[in-house]
Parts: C-alpha cells; structure tokens; sequence
C-alpha cells in the first residue's frame, strides 16, 4: 500500500521538510524562491494525493494516517522557519501560535475519539481554512523572493495568517464542541457487563 501513487504524494511531503528547512538557510532571496516553489510543490501534492486515493480507490489506512501527520509537520515547520526568520514577528507570532495549538488540539482530540471508535470528517470551513492557511504560508515563504521582484508577498502572507487563525479558532471550536458531546456521552454510558 506504501507505494501507490496517492501515499507516495503524501510521503514527499514530509521529505520535503528538510528541503525547506535547508533552503531558509540558503544565502536570500535564492533560499525564499526554493523555500515558497518547495512548499507550493508540496500544497499540490495535498490536493492530489487524496483526489487520486478516491479517484482510483487507494484509500488506505496508511493514508489515512499519514496524511494528517504530513501536513502537521509540514505546517509546523514552516511556521518555526518562518518565526526563526522574522518573517512573521512580533503580533503576527499569536496568530502562528494559534495555528499551531489547533492543530495539537484537534490531533490530540481526533486520537483519543479515535479509541472510541468515532471519526471527526473533516467540514468544509476546515478546508477552507487550510486552503487560506496553505496561500499564507507559501506567501510567507516567499517574503524575500517576492520583495525582490517587488510584490508583497510578505505582506498578503501576514493578512491571510491572520484569516487562517480566525479560521482556525473557529474550526477548532467546533471540533472541540463535537469532542466533548462523543466524551461525554462515552462517560454516561453504562460499563459493559463481562
């Protein structure tokens, strides 16, 4: 299952993570084009690698896992390069700490109702959220490539971070909401008789 197309996508992903991490220490704004063609590449493959897995019916449980975690990673180290940087400094840091904790809250959640045997599907402001996010940090990565040729990608980059994490309060919101109903009827019912 490892090697089909769809779960190939998604492992590049995560490969390409130390790519990024190597290009924001490349000599700027060389490093900011690879770093923002890298992470568009990558954005791709998120959209792809699960269009295909349903398209050609490749869904599988290691996709499944390893989807989510890909794009985890993949997110929290483009915030940190980007944090490390002072591409996003000062007041914008809240808004990439608020992306950063929804997405422990919601892996953290997901986990232990996954042990209760419920599934949270993924809503359509969840996707937009991601979508925003995604152009945000691509922006972001491009701060010093765009700024080169006189677009402000660091600018768009910062208003979509903050859409994101608006976004993403409200989203997590009602993950946790949807969480806490399963636990707390998981906590009423009865324990099973041996």
């Amino acid at each position: 299952m490892i090697a089909h197309l769809p779960n190939i996508l998604t492992l590049s992903r995560i490969v390409a993570i130390p790519v990024l991490v190597v290009a924001f220490y490349m000599d700027q704004p060389l490093g900011s084009w690879v770093a923002f063609i890298v992470f568009t590449l990558a954005g791709i493959t998120d959209y792809f690698d699960g269009m295909l897995a349903r398209k050609l019916d490749l869904v599988s449980p290691i996709g499944r896992f390893l989807d989510p975690i890909a794009d985890k990673l993949m997110v929290g180290a483009v915030i940190l390069l980007l944090v490390s940087e002072h591409w996003v400094a000062g007041l914008h840091v809240i808004a990439a700490v608020i992306i950063l904790l929804r997405e422990i809250l919601v892996s953290g959640l997901r986990e232990y109702l996954a042990e209760l045997s419920v599934s949270m599907p993924v809503t359509k402001l969840a996707k937009w959220k991601t979508t925003v996010q995604m152009v945000a940090l691509g922006a972001l990565t491009w701060t010093e490539g765009g700024a080169e040729i006189g677009l402000p990608a660091q600018e768009v980059g910062l208003i979509g971070l903050w859409i994101a994490a608006l976004l993403t309060m409200i989203t997590g919101y009602d993950y946790v909401r949807a969480g806490l109903a399963h636990i707390r009827n998981s906590d009423t019912k009865p324990p099973a008789t041996p």
